[in-house]
């Protein structure tokens, strides 16, 4: 796989080609490496605020080492690039490993205290989801829920295998020895997905909902490699967590493509991140 990299605003963004797997993608849907391959200088801009809420293990800022090193920001990068486009941006944290309810919850508390704010477009996940669907707030509107390589419709196969071979109680003992809640790695299973999330929590009609999903095939001696083969026997292409399958929503129009050759962690922005943290570290900045 080769990669292309481009400056912008003083970002660098590397734009991956993809595997020749990944080529029969392109006679089901569109793909990101022709669209999104070239940075352009400017882009419309929307209306009211971007909202930019962090998945699942994310944070608002890890500190590793204290007050001795300089912190990670979490959406690092992102932020920065909506700002250089005049986009007025939002940043709301929420629990890293709670469940969906709860953090659906912190999302919707944190939207409200900005208190100018009174429409949003919201790039999130399931927790944005059932905030829309199940808490319905009053004091702002949703106008658009924009996610990537979320597990909509079918969870993630993963999920299953992780807690089929290691057992419920064993997986969730072990978070809570590393201090990590596990209601939301619960809700990740094909079954709850399926039987429980998505029955009860339908789309509103007035917010417009958009998604994209995301394939790799990972080198040897990636993390990903043995998540990425058992996602792959259920569900087909995917990015080593989340399938394409599972990350459509918004029907055939709200769809709007498949980002080829990155992983869950490019997804997240973690690649730049660590990279960031070293050239601070090391006075490289």
């Amino acid at each position: 796989m080769r990669s292309v990299t481009q400056s912008f605003g003083g970002l660098t963004i590397n734009v991956s080609k993809p595997h020749p797997q990944d080529l029969c993608l392109e006679l089901l849907e569109p793909l990101m490496k022709d669209k999104y391959s070239t940075i352009r200088d400017t882009y419309l801009k929307p209306k009211y605020p971007i909202v930019l809420a962090h998945g699942l293990l994310g944070f608002d800022e890890l500190r590793l080492g204290g007050k001795y090193l300089p912190g990670i920001q979490y959406w690092r990068g992102i932020k920065e690039a909506f700002t250089l486009q005049g986009i007025d941006v939002i940043t709301v944290p929420v629990l890293p490993s709670g469940s969906v309810e709860q953090r659906a919850e912190a999302l919707m508390r944190g939207i409200e205290a900005w208190i100018q704010v009174d429409e949003v477009n919201i790039i999130a996940g399931l927790d944005s989801r059932y905030m829309i669907s199940r808490l319905r707030p009053t004091s702002f509107r949703v106008l658009s829920l924009t996610t990537i390589s979320t597990p909509h419709r079918v969870g993630s196969s993963f999920a299953d295998y992780v807690f089929g071979q290691i057992g419920e109680k064993r997986v969730c003992n072990a978070l809570a020895r590393l201090k990590i809640e596990s209601g939301a790695f619960n809700q990740l299973t094909r079954k709850y997905m399926q039987e429980e999330f998505n029955p009860n929590t339908p789309d509103v009609h007035d917010v417009r909902y958009f998604s994209y999903g995301a394939s790799l095939t990972p080198s040897l001696w990636s993390v990903f490699g043995q998540s990425h083969r058992i996602i792959e026997q259920e569900e087909g292409p995917n990015d080593g967590l989340v399938s394409v399958q599972s990350s459509k929503w918004g029907g055939q129009e709200g769809y709007k493509g498949t980002l080829v050759g990155v992983s869950h962690l490019d997804l997240i922005n973690w690649t730049n991140r660590l990279k960031w943290l070293v050239s601070e570290l090391t006075g490289n900045m």
